[in-house]
């Protein structure tokens, strides 16, 4: 999946911000992309109204032929994103817990146990109870990520709560 592709889901996610997008839109470009609004959109600057920037992405989108995807497919791929962060090392389980950013309806075993675990993460969980809660989000990450075809090329989404 290129970048492009990658950020539809995470922009229906709600893990870009608009400032991200102008940025996505040149790397697009460089990829071989090109439309009239995707190179409207990378010629912003990153400090561009946010309803334009959004109105801009979406037709370039649209112009490109890249489907947006629903908000449960999106919100899947964020699930796994996120195991996959985890269990590559890119993620921490802290980043894992403050990064569902939307509702997300699970529609697996694995997904379901990797979301409640993860949906427990609170910055009041206790320095006792913090090792366990990261071993089991590690685990479920670990299920999650051996039981998905989602993950095919899936990139994980930078955090935006370091």
């Amino acid at each position: 999946m290129d970048r492009l592709q990658d950020s539809a889901w995470q922009y229906v996610a709600e893990v870009l911000r608009p400032e991200d997008l102008p940025l996505i839109a040149a790397h697009a470009l460089v990829d071989g992309h090109d439309s009239p609004a995707l190179r409207e959109l990378a010629g912003l600057p990153s400090r561009s109204d946010a309803t334009e920037v959004r109105e801009l992405y979406v037709q370039a989108l649209s112009e490109l032929g890249v489907p947006l995807p629903d908000e449960e497919t999106a919100g899947r791929r964020l699930l796994v994103s996120l195991a996959f962060g985890l269990v590559q090392g890119d993620l921490s389980p802290k980043e894992v817990g403050n990064s569902l950013s939307m509702t997300v309806a699970a529609h697996t075993e694995e997904e379901t146990q990797f979301l409640s675990i993860a949906a427990e993460y609170s910055e009041w969980i206790g320095p006792d109870d913090l090792p366990a809660w990261e071993r089991e989000l590690q685990a479920a990450a670990q299920l999650l990520a051996a039981s998905t075809d989602l993950g095919s090329g899936i990139r994980v989404p930078a955090s935006r709560h370091d």
